[in-house]
């Protein structure tokens, strides 16, 4: 039978687990304190910025709620990061992506203090991450080891495909399944829109990560018998029901599941991980800044 890897589950435990080291803090007189920068009206980004802070206030992180117009000048957005690096009762910093078009969202991520880059994009951290070095690991792909060591799936010696090669997701992922460590030693083959016969190399696979932001993409008959298959991707399709819409991923859920040893849903998979693992980074940030060593999840 198939297992449904929970991503819910596996996301409350990182949050309940992250509370001995926020006590650990508090009690060297530090509550992590993660600031939210959002630069659009766009409600979808609006709804993920309060879904963070909601999940702050859960678990006992500060949120910070600062808001700029989206006609404001690129300057008024790169002062404000200046000012949260310069705030030494900030550890984390996060813009809210995408930033308006009159906005370098490379140089937002060039801005932000590396010590503070909760997300992991800066330079300096990426750069860290594929020396093998990691400061702190992007949140989506951290979340992605943590479900497939939830799910006891063993990634040295598999054969892992990661579909899509964004800085985001798909680069990272490749880089984390790579290293020599726990929850890497994988043999990874990167794919993307440019590639031939994808489900030629999908099939052999032992993993299969679906990061390319196209719906439904890869079905049943592109996977091996008893893959695990993890689906990063959270795509809007119209459907005929009240909303007019429906959510699904880059994986045919329903023909995958037949096939695959362990899959992740759409939604309540990945997404719920994301989150969890920028909680995971700020309180690692509180951590690094202020010297006080603590136990992580």
């Amino acid at each position: 039978m198939t297992e449904i890897i929970d991503g819910n589950a596996v996301a409350q435990a990182v949050r309940d687990g992250l509370g001995d080291a926020i006590d650990t803090l508090a009690d060297a007189g530090t509550t992590p304190t993660l600031a939210t920068v959002l630069m659009s009206d766009d409600p979808a980004s609006e709804t993920y910025v309060s879904m963070k802070q909601d999940d702050c206030e859960e678990v006992g992180i500060e949120a910070r709620d600062v808001e700029i117009d989206p006609d404001a000048p690129a300057e008024e957005l790169f002062d404000t990061i200046d000012e949260l690096n310069d705030d030494p009762d900030v550890n984390g910093i996060l813009v809210q992506m995408p930033v308006p078009d009159h906005v370098d969202d490379r140089e937002v991520l060039r801005r932000i203090d590396p010590l503070k880059d909760v997300d992991g994009f800066h330079p300096e951290n990426v750069g860290r991450l594929v020396a093998g070095n990691a400061r702190y690991k992007p949140c989506t792909p951290h979340g992605i080891q943590k479900l497939l060591a939830d799910a006891g799936v063993e990634t040295e010696g598999a054969d892992a495909v990661v579909v899509g090669r964004s800085d985001i997701v798909g680069k990272p992922m490749a880089n984390l399944l790579l290293q020599k460590t726990e929850g890497g030693n994988a043999t990874v083959t990167v794919c993307h829109s440019r590639t031939e016969d994808l489900a030629a190399r999908t099939r052999r696979a032992d993993i299969v990560i679906a990061a390319a932001g196209v719906p439904e993409m890869i079905d049943g008959d592109m996977l091996g018998e008893g893959a695990t298959v993890i689906d990063v991707g959270i795509n809007r399709v119209d459907a005929d029901n009240d909303k007019g819409y429906e959510l699904v991923g880059d994986v045919d859920y329903e023909s995958a599941k037949e096939v695959a040893g362990a899959i992740t849903p759409v939604p309540g998979g990945v997404g719920p991980m994301t989150r969890a693992m920028l909680l995971w980074n700020t309180v690692k940030a509180a951590s690094l800044q202020t010297g006080t060593d603590v136990s992580l999840p």
